[in-house]
């Protein structure tokens, strides 16, 4: 319990964790940037 630190993870954890979330954040920002698109084709708003 020594090796945890404000958030209760030891380092390996916290490591899975930032990979799961920053691979989660790229999915997302990949659709909501495809749905900006598939929006813009439909109509142009500039």
């Amino acid at each position: 319990m020594a090796d945890t630190n404000m958030t209760g993870l030891n380092e390996e954890e916290a490591q899975e964790f930032h990979a799961i979330f920053t691979s989660s954040m790229s999915a997302f920002v990949g659709v909501a940037a495809f749905a900006h698109l598939l929006a813009w084709f439909w109509r142009p708003w500039l």
